[in-house]
C-alpha cells in the first residue's frame, strides 16, 4: 500500500538513498532538507521527489513543514529520521555551541519530527518511524562525544517511543549505519580511513542503498512485528 513518508536529510548521501529507495515501492516520499537549495533543487530535478526546507532542530518549523506536507500530499504514516550533523573535537576543545548544536539537531530532530506526526499515526493505527543512529552512537568514537551521546540517545528514544507505539499499530525502529561512502565518509582524511577500512572484516565501506534497503524493510507492511529493534549495518564492525 502506496504511503506519504518524509526523509529527514533526504536529499544527499544516505538520505538521497532512502528517499530513492521508499519512492521505488511506491510510496509519495518528500525529502527536507536544512540549507543546501542548489543541491536540493538539482536532487527534486533528477528524482520528482519534492524538497521541502526547514531546520529539524526547530521544534515549531517542524510542525509547521509537516502541517504543509500533510495538507499537501495526505497524512504522513512513514518517517525517517536521517539528519544530522557533526561538529567533531576533543571534550577539551569542544565549545557549547558545538555540543548543543549536534544534540539540537541529530537528537532533539528525532523529538521534534515524532511529535509532529507520531499523534496522526497513532491516532489512524498505523504508522513507522525509522531513526537513523551510528555505530558510533554504539560503539562510542574518539573526538566525538557530541555525536556519539546523540545518536546513543536516539537508540534509547526509539526503545521508549516503540512502547508507546506498539499498541496503536506504530512501529518505532532504528537503524546503526557503519562507516558508508558518503561525503560526511569522504572528508575523512585518507590515511585515517585507511585505519577505519582496515577494521571492517567485510573489508571495504557500506553503500548508502545498502541502509536504505532496511529502511525500506522497516517500512514496510513485513516488519510489523519488529519494533524497538535497532538493525546494525556496519560490515560487522560492531557486534553486540
Amino acid at each position: 500500500m502506496a504511503r506519504v513518508a518524509i526523509v529527514t536529510g533526504g536529499s544527499r548521501g544516505i538520505g538521497e538513498a532512502i528517499s530513492l529507495a521508499l519512492k521505488d515501492r511506491g510510496h509519495t516520499v518528500i525529502a527536507n532538507y536544512a540549507g543546501n537549495d542548489v543541491k536540493a533543487k538539482a536532487f527534486t530535478e533528477a528524482t520528482g521527489i519534492p524538497a521541502y526546507k526547514w531546520d529539524v532542530g526547530d521544534h515549531e518549523a517542524c510542525l509547521a513543514g509537516c502541517k504543509q506536507v500533510a495538507e499537501t500530499y495526505g497524512p504522513i504514516d512513514i518517517l525517517v529520521n536521517n539528519a544530522g550533523i557533526t561538529r567533531d573535537s576533543t571534550l577539551h576543545k569542544m565549545s557549547f555551541e558545538d555540543w548543543n548544536e549536534v544534540m539540537r539537531i541529530n537528537l532533539g530532530g528525532c523529538f521534534n519530527m515524532a511529535k509532529a506526526t507520531f499523534p496522526g499515526m497513532r491516532d489512524r493505527g498505523w504508522g513507522r518511524i525509522i531513526n537513523i543512529g551510528s555505530i558510533n552512537g554504539q560503539a562510542g568514537q574518539y573526538g566525538q562525544v557530541n555525536y556519539a551521546a546523540a545518536k546513543s540517545g536516539i537508540h534509547g528514544f526509539t526503545k521508549a517511543l516503540a512502547q508507546e507505539g506498539a499498541k496503536f499499530g506504530v512501529t518505532v525502529n532504528a537503524i546503526a549505519p557503519g562507516y558508508i561512502d558518503t561525503d560526511m565518509v569522504a572528508a575523512v582524511p585518507e590515511a585515517v580511513l585507511e585505519k577505519i577500512v582496515a577494521k571492517i572484516p567485510v573489508g571495504r565501506l557500506g553503500h548508502a542503498y545498502e541502509i536504505a534497503r532496511g529502511v525500506a524493510f522497516l517500512a514496510s507492511e513485513n516488519a510489523s512485528f519488529m519494533t524497538g529493534s535497532t538493525m546494525s549495518i556496519n560490515g560487522g564492525q560492531h557486534m553486540y
